[in-house]
This record gives structure tokens, sequence and C-alpha cells, in this order.
């Protein structure tokens, strides 16, 4: 059966999705029976030397209003007019899949909703983790499992920044500077090395497993500007890397969801995790720990997510098969007072004596440092305490030089 299709944006990621599209359009075929075409491309560029250059359309309406185009994918980025082409689309009973973590992350319930009265489905696999399939599995091959732990390397900018602090030794400035020349991070990197890309990334896991969208503004976000090069040296000495983790923990009956770097061992098959590669780290109550690896971004390996949606939601077409997950806004509890969330530091101090860190925080771990500080794990504790024993220590003439959380994860 043939399914038109059309593709918004003709980008890096939409020009990956048309090229996989038609390069493998006959074993698509072969293996699912749906015969894919692209009909349309929508683009503000008239791009008369491209292969799709007789499809390029510049008004949105050509596709709202043609009744054999049954899904489209959203490939713009951003939220304006992303937003406002999807929820046209939607409405007009046209499937919509995207790659558009930002729109997702915060309209995500809403286009589920608009999706679901239309009889369409609005799909996102390629929304986070790039071409790692994550979402699916999820929703439909976890199902029946309580997910307790979402745990993953969700950036690939900032894993090989850390990456290469780590194997090649330079400072975190020239290891952004080697970044951008790759092209592995934009002029502007705000978005990746503060955590924003992986807080957005974090709520639609956790939307998808737990079912509640939790608002990016409300999620604990730190980046990995204050990580020094003696940091990741001292992380090494006791078998350790420092990883930047988006992280979603059921405890009991509390949520906690958050973005910062974390100390992990190298006995956590995430601390292994390198280069612009991401991994998602998952643990359910009767499948125990999964992880999935695998490139989090780039033209083929997000166009292959992007056309893993395609082809259900064109297979969907036909069938009526596929269903919208249900997620609803998180209440004014949602996630739970991140001050209640526990976990071990590792601190780096000048200017204090030892037996001062021995009184206000007890039994430490020391772990070796450059010379002039005093760097140690503590034991498990809250931020509220981690932060009152810090403020104690600073009013005795300490100054922090850096505190990394601990993932105590050996599996």
């Amino acid at each position: 059966m043939v399914v038109q299709v059309a593709i918004m944006g003709l980008g890096v990621v939409g020009g990956g999705t048309a090229d996989l599209l038609t390069e493998n359009h006959d074993l698509i075929l072969s293996r699912t029976g749906v015969d894919i075409r692209i009909k349309y491309i929508l683009d503000i560029r008239d791009l008369p030397d491209s292969p799709y250059a007789d499809r390029i359309v510049h008004d949105i309406s050509v596709i709202a209003s043609d009744p054999e185009v049954a899904v489209v994918a959203e490939t713009i980025g951003g939220v304006h007019p992303a937003y406002e082409f999807t929820r046209r689309l939607l409405e007009a009973g046209k499937s919509v899949v995207s790659s558009n973590k930002q729109l997702v992350s915060e309209y995500g319930v809403e286009l589920l909703s608009v999706a679901e009265k239309a009889g369409c489905v609005y799909l996102y696999e390629a929304s986070t983790g790039g071409g790692i399939p994550i979402l699916s599995p999820l929703r439909y091959d976890l199902a029946g499992n309580e997910i307790s732990e979402i745990s993953g390397i969700l950036n690939g900018t900032t894993n090989y920044i850390l990456t290469r602090m780590i194997s090649g030794g330079v400072d975190f400035e020239d290891a952004l500077a080697e970044a951008k020349a790759k092209g592995y991070a934009e002029a502007n990197p705000t978005a990746d090395i503060d955590g924003h890309d992986a807080a957005r990334k974090i709520a639609i896991l956790a939307a998808t497993a737990f079912g509640h969208l939790i608002p990016t503004e409300r999620i604990h976000t730190e980046g990995i500007r204050g990580i020094r090069l003696s940091d990741v040296r001292a992380a090494e000495s006791i078998g350790a890397r420092i990883k930047l983790l988006g992280r979603a923990l059921r405890l009991g009956g509390e949520l906690f969801i958050l973005v910062a770097p974390f100390l992990v061992f190298d006995s956590c098959p995430l601390a292994r995790i390198d280069d612009v590669y991401n991994g998602v780290l998952v643990h359910g109550n009767y499948v125990g720990d999964l992880l999935f690896y695998g490139r989090g971004a780039g033209a083929k390996a997000t166009a292959s997510a992007v056309a893993a949606d395609l082809i259900s939601a064109a297979s969907s077409a036909l069938t009526g098969a596929l269903t919208n997950p249900v997620w609803t806004p998180a209440d004014e509890s949602e996630p739970s007072d991140f001050a209640s969330f526990a976990c071990r530091h590792y601190i780096a101090l000048s200017g204090v004596e030892a037996n001062a860190v021995d009184v206000i925080f007890g039994k430490t771990e020391p772990v070796p440092t450059v010379e002039g500080e005093i760097a140690f794990l503590t034991e498990l504790m809250t931020e509220r305490e981690a932060l009152e024993r810090l403020e104690r220590i600073s009013a005795s003439g300490a100054t922090l030089q850096s505190r990394i959380r601990v993932c105590d994860r050996t599996e």
C-alpha cells in the first residue's frame, strides 16, 4: 500500500530523512509492506540543486489541505513555527513525527491530546537520544515493568568535551574549542554545556516512563562549565569518570529529576561511554538493568529514528494499530523537593585544615588532588545537608573549588 508523506525542513535531519527514505525505499517496502513516498518537502528556500527540488513547497497549507498526505515529519527545530505547523497538521488528521526535543518537552501534553482527538498519532522517538531506540522500548517492551530509574548521557557535545579532558588532558575551554571545530558544538553552545538540552531530553524520558511531563524549569539543571582538569584527574585516581547525566529516579513515593555532572565509577557501564555517543541506563523491577547505547546526534543517526516513526505512523495510517501515549501535566508536587535528594559528594576545598573537614563532614574518603587543596568523598547526605555543611566550612575560611555528586551505581 502506498502512503504519501511530507517533510518539514530540509536541513541536516530533514535531508538525512529524505535520503534514508529514498535509498532504503525497497528495503522498507520488503520489510513492512508499506510503500512510503515523499510528496512534499516544506522549506523557505527553493533549493534548485537538490535532488528533491521538484517536491519543494513553501506554504504549509499545501500539505495540510492535501488528503493524500497521511504523515508528516517535523524536522524544523525550535518552537515557532514548528508548534503552529504541527498543531495545524494534527487537527487536519495527519500524523506527525518529530525530532524536536524543545517542542515535545514544552508542548507534548497538548499535541498528544490534539492528535488523540483527531484520530492520528504524534511520535517523537528522534527527540531523545538521536538514533537510539529508547522511547518505544520504554512505552511498549517495558510496559510490564515498574521503572524506578532512568540515568543517561544525553548530550554528545558535553560527553565529547569531558572525554577530551579525560583522554587528552586538555582543559574545558580547549576541549570546547575542539568541539566547535569538529562541528559537535554550536557557535553558542549554552544549551549543551549548561545542561538545558539534557533537561529537555530527561523530561521526555520521564514523561514516557511515568506519564507526567515535568516542565524543564522545575528540573534541577547544572552544566559542565565548572569542571576542572584537576577534578577529572582526581576522579581517575579513584577509578571514576565525570559525566553529565540526566536522571529520573523514583525512590519510594518521591520522584527526583535532575541534570548535573556526576562522578561515575568504572564499574558502571555509563562510565565508558565516550566521545559523542549517548547511553541510557533503565532499571525495571522485573527486567533489571538495560543499557541503550548509540550515536546521540548527527544526520544519519537522527534520521534513522525519524524514519522509524514515519514507518510506524504510515503503517498505522493503514491499520489504525497505533495509539497515543497519555501524558498529563505534572502537579505542583512533582518533582519532589530537590533539597531531599541524597547521594555522596566529591568536594574539593582550599584554605582549610583536615581537622575542620572531619569536624563538619564527619567520616570522609580522601581523594588525591592538587597542592593546596583537600578533596574527599562524603558519606550519603541530602542536598540540604551538603549545603548546610558547606556553608559552615566556608564560614571558617575555606573556599569551595568543586562539588560534584557521586553516582554510586556499580552495574
